[in-house]
């Protein structure tokens, strides 16, 4: 996949394009996605996204804007994994925000990407002041040469599919709705850095890892399964031979230990001893055993943190052999 940032006076060659923030890649951003792809094979022309960083509401307000669900790297990854050809990165800025609708069509989708073909989702505004919508686009389309589709809301038993949706249920612990949204388990990822060593030291060493953004959308402790990045270069083969190591994970704050402690994800992986650091984490989140707690010492903590191994282990123990969170299977990777 080919990432580019910002938009060029004048496009080299002309796309199918589709615009949007696609935080989460769920399902809705993922029917999205199939459906450029068709147009793209259909019209002889290369795919590309136009995304956002940071989101608008981040840029205007800060501390009202919503969590990500997903880092910027994370979401490049699913936009490959789904067959998006290109992406451009479109920094919003106060310059970006000050361009009229009119002006957006014509120097950014028409001359800078040479779009023939665009898809825009039924609630999408741009321009400023979020001018335009997609009767602008169609009045604009026959002048720029382009054909512009509305793409419906996609909704799952009844109900509309939205980053606010997962937001929201990622936010109460419901991580099966939250899969259910998404077509997947709900993961973070991030690189192996070093800690406090303090799990190591109470017979639970875990490895820390780095947070993108200091909030989650999740809180609490998980029962989860770990996909290591270049897991072949491990030294045991028991750790070549699977996917995903299983283990416990800890989201949170850690009240116990710090007053005003910033998010930290820790995970114990079960009988696992190898160094890990810089190592490039997966953790997908499967089970929420519990909301974290502040507790009145180390031992009382260390004797909770045995009980939500067992937890996490029982949790393990009652999956299907035949149908484990271990095979389980992306309907993003299904449709690319």
């Amino acid at each position: 996949m080919r990432i580019s940032h910002g938009v060029p006076v004048q496009a080299e060659a002309p796309v199918a394009l589709t615009i949007g923030n696609f935080d989460g890649v769920h399902l809705g951003h993922q029917a999205m996605l199939a459906r450029l792809k068709e147009a793209g094979n259909r019209l002889g022309l290369a795919t590309c996204v136009m995304i956002f960083e940071p989101h608008p509401r981040e840029f205007f307000a800060p501390d009202k804007a919503p969590t990500r669900l997903t880092s910027l790297r994370e979401k490049l990854e699913l936009l490959a994994a789904a067959g998006v050809e290109r992406v451009r990165i479109c920094r919003f800025n106060f310059d970006f925000a000050r361009i009229s609708a009119e002006d957006f069509i014509v120097r950014i989708l028409h001359q800078g990407l040479a779009a023939r073909w665009i898809l825009v989702g039924d609630d999408f505004r741009f321009g400023a002041r979020r001018a335009g919508d997609f009767s602008l686009l169609k009045g604009f389309s026959e002048t720029c040469g382009f054909e512009v589709e509305e793409m419906p809301g996609y909704t799952v038993d009844g109900i509309r599919v939205s980053s606010t949706a997962v937001r929201k249920a990622l936010a109460a612990g419901d991580l099966d709705f939250a899969r259910l949204l998404l077509g997947r388990s709900y993961s973070i990822s991030g690189r192996v850095v070093n800690g406090d060593k303090l799990g190591r030291e109470i017979g639970f060493p875990t490895a820390n890892i780095q947070l993108k953004h200091n909030r989650a959308p999740l809180s609490g402790i998980f029962a989860v399964e770990v996909e290591i990045e270049n897991h072949d270069a491990l030294g045991s083969s028991s750790y070549k031979a699977v996917n995903r190591l299983r283990g416990v994970a800890s989201l949170g704050v850690r009240p116990t230990l710090h007053e005003d402690g910033k998010p930290v994800l820790e995970v114990y992986l079960f009988d696992f001893d190898h160094e890990i650091y810089g190592y490039h984490l997966r953790v997908h989140f499967l089970r929420k055993l519990r909301d974290e707690e502040k507790y009145p010492d180390l031992e009382t903590l260390t004797k909770q943190i045995g009980r939500d191994v067992k937890d996490a282990k029982d949790y393990f123990s009652s999956l299907p052999s035949t149908i484990s969170a271990a095979t389980e299977t992306s309907t993003l990777h299904r449709s690319s």
